[in-house]
């Protein structure tokens, strides 16, 4: 009994509770606005699911800053075995949304369903990393390069050709890429990409997206492809109309015309973005935002403090993970981005988003709580 108390008090003392801190309080944010997203429906279902997994978020948080992730991304075989197992479920126990994704699965022992890229997020980042670091002082030859492009491929093509969901495979592209960059490679491959993506673009517009993926881009440039607005950009002009009606100031928290009776899409999920700025106008989504940037750069300061290669790669993923899906949400509801369904951290709903977010947490809290020095650790931008 005494060896646990001693090792929690290791955790509180060397752990990351300023980390903690941020993640917990933009949760209780998000289940503030889901509550008042969701209230005209009259049940308490959405609240029981996310404070549950707020609760064990937090455990999760705890343990796997205890854990030593070095151990586990040892395991490259069984990470990338996980991927293919895990993502590969959803052609068994898959649901399709209304989007028409087959992302998430569906067990009646759950009170919600799972999306598998969510957490496979996490391995992936940390196969990456741990290749890298494999090959660190040759980072830009072909063998490690091929091996970083062939895992970022593989997932992107195991996402997309089974559940369809060409948003969340781009999650996994723009994680490849900063880890990438941050790790060293040569800009010589960044452009040789840029140029094989530009031969192969006709192709893969034919081929990868759907007529209506084609579309939600399209119209964001020709209006005349959604000319009365009820169809591609119905949800976008939701969107705006919402963050209209809260101006400055908002309308007030439980009072935003739009949130109040339903009529804004995807209000406690996709779109929560756009129902926090009818009720708490521009001020309350700039502080919302502010919150968000804080944890990212809270991760990435963890991440260049440490001395190791590998965990100051596994921050930068996990960081390049969370920028994205908030700036293609906030993008999204402010018009400027096709409509591709990414939940904004911590913020909508979702009891796997939030699980997976605090295992995130919990994997940079812990490189904080190790901070052993890597003597082959070299260089790695922007540090």
């Amino acid at each position: 009994m005494k060896k646990l108390a001693s090792r929690i008090t290791e955790i509180l003392k060397k752990g990351d509770m300023i980390l903690l801190s941020l993640c917990v309080v933009a949760t209780l944010f998000g289940i503030v606005m889901i509550y008042a997203a969701t209230a005209w429906e009259g049940s308490t279902r959405y609240i029981v699911v996310q404070t549950g997994a707020l609760i064990a978020g937090i455990v999760i948080y705890f343990a796997l800053t205890a854990f030593d992730i070095d151990i586990l991304a040892g395991q490259r075989t069984l990470l990338f075995l996980f991927n293919l197992l895990f993502i590969g479920m959803l052609l068994i126990w898959g649901v399709e949304g209304t989007s028409g994704n087959k992302s998430w699965l569906s067990f009646p022992f759950l009170p919600f369903n799972i999306q598998p890229a969510e957490v496979c997020k996490i391995s992936y980042i940390i196969i990456l990393a741990k290749t890298m670091s494999l090959h660190q002082t040759r980072i830009s030859s072909v063998r490690s390069v091929g091996q970083l492009v062939f895992h970022m491929l593989f997932i992107v093509a195991l996402i997309i050709g089974i559940s369809r969901d060409t948003g969340v495979a781009l999650i996994f592209v723009f994680i490849f890429l900063a880890m990438a960059y941050a790790g060293g490679v040569s800009g010589w491959w960044f452009l040789g990409g840029a140029g094989a993506l530009a031969v192969a673009a006709p192709t893969l517009w034919q081929t990868v997206l759907r007529q209506d993926q084609k579309n939600r881009i399209l119209v964001l440039y020709d209006s005349s492809i959604d000319p009365s607005g009820l169809d591609e950009l119905w949800q976008t002009n939701q969107n705006l109309k919402a963050l209209r009606n809260g101006g400055l100031s908002g309308q007030g928290l439980f009072h935003g015309n739009m949130t109040s009776s339903g009529a804004l899409p995807a209000q406690h999920t996709d779109s929560i973005f756009s129902s926090i700025g009818e009720q708490l106008g521009m001020v309350g989504c700039l502080i919302l935002l502010l919150l968000l940037l804080a944890i990212v750069g809270r991760i990435i300061y963890v991440g260049m403090k440490s001395p190791d290669y590998m965990n100051r790669l596994i921050c930068i993923g996990i960081a390049s993970m969370l920028l994205f899906q908030i700036l293609i949400n906030v993008g999204m509801c402010l018009g400027l981005l096709p409509v591709i369904g990414l939940a904004l951290p911590f913020i909508s709903y979702g009891g796997s988003s939030i699980l997976t977010s605090f295992m995130a947490m919990g994997i940079v809290s812990g490189i904080k709580m190790r901070p052993s020095r890597d003597i082959r650790a070299h260089y790695i931008r922007p540090y």
